[in-house]
């Protein structure tokens, strides 16, 4: 996948959560020596730091550190690297729920009249932060792979995936498993194209453990 193809899958999710009404704000992506990053000066590095959860989530919604805000305040983030000759260097695909879906949830008889936020209202979910990264220099057979998940903010939680993902591979799993209700309700608007053109890099040892898989 190029960085044109890429940065025009960004602008497209983009525009299709504002169409939709799924977007309270968003920022739009910049590319600047093959950089996609989120328009704006921002430290990414804040959501690395050993502070609460809640704390960093604050940050980055305070400092528009997003790329989208969805409707129940969830932050999504999108960020590739590109080498000069062409080739992905890295990326970062982060999630960041609301870490208090209180508003949504001592309200149900509100929010239960649109279906869009039928999968938030229920008193028992636990929001938990979800970043897919790719590094093609930095990396560990098994302990840091090239591709990988990391759910909460474990330090030592990556999960091998095959292959670098595109962000409309991202953000349909994302919709798929977080808003089911609102991807089955807009079916047709957010059937993101799945294709992935990028070569596969899970090494052999981490083929036998669990890891994520995708054509």
């Amino acid at each position: 996948m190029t960085k044109i193809e890429i940065l025009d899958q960004i602008n497209t999710i983009t525009s299709c959560l504002i169409g939709l009404n799924l977007s309270e704000e968003q920022n739009f992506p910049s590319e600047k020596d093959g950089s996609i990053y989120i328009t704006g000066n921002h430290d990414i590095s804040i959501s690395l730091k050993n502070i609460p959860y809640s704390e960093i989530y604050t940050i980055l919604r305070e400092d528009k550190n997003y790329n989208f805000k969805l409707i129940d305040g969830a932050l999504i983030q999108i960020q590739y690297l590109y080498n000069p000759d062409g080739n992905l260097r890295k990326y970062r695909l982060a999630f960041f729920p609301s870490p208090s879906l209180e508003e949504f949830q001592n309200n149900q008889e509100i929010y239960e009249l649109d279906e869009i936020y039928a999968d938030i209202i229920q008193k028992n979910i636990i929001t938990t932060p979800i970043r897919f990264d790719f590094d093609s220099e930095n990396n560990t057979i098994v302990h840091h792979p090239y591709s990988h998940l990391t759910i909460g903010q474990y330090k030592n939680c990556r999960i091998p995936v095959c292959k670098p993902i595109t962000p409309f591979i991202f953000m349909d799993f994302i919709l798929r498993n977080f808003y089911n209700t609102a991807k089955n309700k807009f079916s047709e608007e957010l059937n993101f194209d799945k294709k992935n053109s990028f070569d596969y890099c899970i090494h052999d040892l981490e083929k036998e453990i669990l890891h994520l898989s995708i054509a």
